[in-house]
C-alpha cells in the first residue's frame, strides 16, 4: 500500500487526516503522532503548492479538501476580519514559500506519550 492506514477504515482516516491538515493550517504548528505526521505531510504540502499556484481551480481544489473553520478574528478600525483556514492558507501561508520548491514542513520527535508509549513528534511549518 502506498499509504498507512492509521487503525482505522477509509472515511474515517480520511476525515481525521482533513482535519489534521486544517489544524496545522491554523495552528502552523501541531502535536501529534509521528505516524499521522508523516501522513498529514502529504496533504499539507499539495494545499501549500495549491496556495503557492493562487488561482480559481487551486481554490476550488483546496477547498474541497481543508475544512471551513475559522482561523482568525481580529478588529481593523470598526470593521470585524473573519479569516477562514482556506483565506489563510492563500494570503499568508502560500507567499511564505514563493521561492521554495517543497519541503514547506518540518517534524521533530520529542518524548514518547505517557499513557501507552506511542512515538509523538511535533509538525510544524518551516
Amino acid at each position: 500500500m502506498g499509504y498507512r492506514k492509521l487503525g482505522r477504515a477509509s472515511a474515517p482516516r480520511k476525515a481525521m487526516l482533513r482535519d489534521l491538515t486544517t489544524d496545522l493550517i491554523i495552528n502552523e504548528r501541531i502535536v501529534t503522532t509521528e505516524t499521522r505526521a508523516k501522513e498529514i505531510r502529504k496533504s499539507v504540502e499539495k494545499m501549500i503548492t495549491l496556495g503557492k499556484r493562487g488561482d480559481l481551480p487551486a481554490r476550488r481544489r483546496a477547498a474541497a479538501y481543508v475544512r471551513d473553520e475559522i482561523a482568525d478574528i481580529r478588529e481593523e478600525e470598526d470593521n470585524v476580519v473573519v479569516q477562514s483556514a482556506l483565506q489563510k492558507l492563500f494570503s499568508d501561508i502560500a507567499p511564505r514559500y514563493t521561492d521554495r520548491q517543497g519541503g514547506y514542513t518540518r517534524i521533530m520527535k520529542t518524548q514518547p506519550r505517557r499513557g501507552d508509549g506511542a512515538p509523538m513528534a511535533i509538525i510544524e511549518f518551516v
